[in-house]
């Protein structure tokens, strides 16, 4: 479908063709992993020939995702972590030099400093706020610039044209987990960025059933490399995920804007509450990163954190506990409202203003009611008071 079109219609209309499967308005679940081929040519042709390289399935769903991402390829992958990690083998070797922000999610950094250290890469975490002065920290082996915004933790936004700007100069590949967006609130390609990872378990997928990944890219040379790596792994989806996620698709849109208007409504509630001490959500006109969010971004998702003041471990887990509706999870983007306490996870970071949180707590708005949200939140307030 062409690009004229809203996104909400696009998203009603991509990754099917009725045409092809006896009229059924969604495409078939195709499994497979043997290939029967017409001839001996067809061997060692560029036709598929084995069950990893995708059935119709995944056409339809790397066909839909092309079309939102505004991609001219995309390649699937078991999950979010796997496209990231992907993305590091297909492009990194040992030697390398690569840029990472310091908010990026938590298994990537552990693959860098764990994987990627041993085969002689060199990871350096730079302030996810550091726009076009991220060209002091470029050496000559730099090879790639890895971003997240907002982070999925402390939700900075980046400055992101400003950095693909000084990627661009120096040759190097920037690459940005995208997942917050979902490629629908922000387009990554369209501002100059290579390569676009997102978990597709989270919006896409939406009904916390699904683990998948993906990459898109608008370069025939890095698609094609990406294709080799995910060859060379044994990269493979199974048809039903692929299925999921393209069901989930339909409705994505309709969930991540209600989603993204009550998130903004509990969090500008959450800022009157006496107990809390910051609440971190770029939408809101209070953030440092309204700015540049309201610049690059259409939307927000429910995705946002918060920081509690002077509370103990014990306090924080019996808030949490005391909820009936936010359940304790880690992943994010269904239909159910999700919460955790992310202090341990800090522990990592570059910058020291954040290894010493002990309450900051993360929220993914789901589908429910705001009122009984907002009423859940006060029961775990109720509960420490």
């Amino acid at each position: 479908m062409n690009n004229d079109k809203k996104l909400a219609t696009r998203l009603s209309h991509l990754g099917r063709n009725p045409k092809q499967h006896e009229g059924f308005v969604n495409p078939p679940s195709q499994r497979g992993s043997t290939v029967i081929l017409d001839s001996a040519e067809d061997l060692y042709s560029d036709k598929k020939s084995y069950g990893l390289e995708g059935t119709s399935t995944h056409d339809f769903l790397t066909d839909a995702l092309n079309g939102i991402m505004d991609a001219n390829g995309t390649i699937l992958c078991p999950s979010g972590l796997s496209a990231i990690t992907t993305t590091l083998l297909a492009f990194i070797k040992g030697g390398d030099h690569i840029l990472i922000t310091d908010s990026i999610y938590g298994p990537t950094r552990r693959f860098c400093s764990s994987v990627l250290k041993g085969f002689g890469v060199e990871a350096e975490y730079y302030d996810p706020r550091i726009g076009a002065d991220i060209e002091k920290l470029i050496r000559p082996n730099t090879k790639l610039i890895f971003l997240e915004s907002p982070g999925s933790l402390t939700l900075e936004i980046q400055d992101i044209p400003a950095i693909v700007n000084v990627a661009q100069k120096h040759n190097i590949l920037t690459a940005i987990d995208d997942t917050w967006s979902a490629g629908v609130y922000f387009k990554p390609l369209n501002v100059g960025v290579d390569i676009s990872i997102q978990a597709l378990t989270k919006y896409q997928g939406g009904h916390s059933d699904v683990l998948l990944g993906s990459v898109s890219v608008k370069r025939d040379d890095l698609f094609k490399k990406l294709k080799e790596t995910h060859r060379d792994l044994g990269i493979g989806v199974a048809a039903e995920e692929a299925w999921l996620c393209l069901r989930g698709l339909k409705t994505m849109i309709l969930r991540m804007n209600h989603q993204d208007k009550v998130a903004r409504k509990i969090a500008s509630w959450l800022e009157k509450q006496d107990i809390v001490a910051e609440v971190i959500h770029p939408a809101l006109p209070t953030s440092p990163d309204y700015e540049i969010w309201k610049r690059d971004f259409t939307g927000a998702g429910g995705l946002f954190s918060i920081i509690l003041k002077d509370l103990s471990d014990a306090q924080i887990n019996k808030m949490l506990n005391a909820y009936e509706l936010f359940s304790l999870g880690f992943s994010w983007g269904g239909y159910e409202s999700l919460v955790i306490n992310c202090a341990p996870q800090l522990a990592t970071r570059k910058d020291p203003k954040w290894t010493n949180k002990t309450a900051l707590i993360r929220y993914s708005i789901g589908l429910e009611d705001e009122d009984d949200l907002i009423a859940d939140l006060e029961r775990g307030f109720a509960a420490i008071k």
